[in-house]
């Protein structure tokens, strides 16, 4: 094994070139070294870029196969407010199940006990939250989205708006699909009526 003086030392590309190395011009070697500090750099970047889409393209409100949204033309943008999610079988809230559209079809009286109270507690959490806050800024408004399946009974829908209404969400709006330009299927979105 030879030996080798003390003196400068050159980065492994410098050793091989033509004014500071020791190698030959016409043999390439067959290991090429990788930089990992413009990969993990590249991998940051598109790690953040898609955090920061993900957070500003969240998911008002969540479709299942179990309701078939009602078509409209004149829409608004959906806000984040409680959704009251009516199927064909149960009506429920923030995924918590408040009756069956069955046992509401044969009681007489208007309102869903069940549904009113958990709007009032989260009403309560709403105001507990931001009483501290200064002004009016955060004052309670009141909304409140209905997502109903299509075919659902009108007195199903009217027992759901008037447990909202006594529980003090006095504004409704109604999830809808935004029908596209000349009723073309396939371009909807999801869009709020007043």
């Amino acid at each position: 094994m030879a030996i080798k003086a003390p003196g400068k030392r050159y980065c492994k590309r410098l050793q091989h070139s033509k004014v500071f190395g020791h190698g030959t011009h016409g043999h390439k070697s067959g290991n090429a070294d990788v930089l990992i500090t413009p990969l993990v750099d590249m991998f940051v970047i598109i790690v953040l870029f898609l955090i920061a889409n993900f957070s500003a393209t969240g998911e008002v409100l969540m479709m299942t196969k179990d309701i078939q949204l009602p078509e409209a033309v004149n829409v608004k943008e959906v806000e984040m407010n409680p959704v009251v999610m009516v199927s064909g079988d149960e009506v429920s809230i923030s995924g918590n199940v408040v009756g069956r559209v069955q046992d509401l079809v044969k009681e007489e009286y208007l309102n869903i006990p069940a549904l009113e109270e958990k709007l009032r507690d989260m009403k309560k959490q709403f105001e507990d939250l931001h009483a501290m806050a200064d002004g009016n800024t955060n004052a309670f408004k009141g909304d409140v989205n209905i997502q109903g399946h299509k075919d659902v009974e009108f007195s199903i829908i009217k027992r759901v708006m008037f447990s909202c209404a006594s529980a003090g969400y006095n504004n409704i709006n109604f999830a809808t699909l935004q029908k596209g330009e000349a009723g073309a299927p396939g371009e909807s979105t999801a869009a709020a009526t007043p």
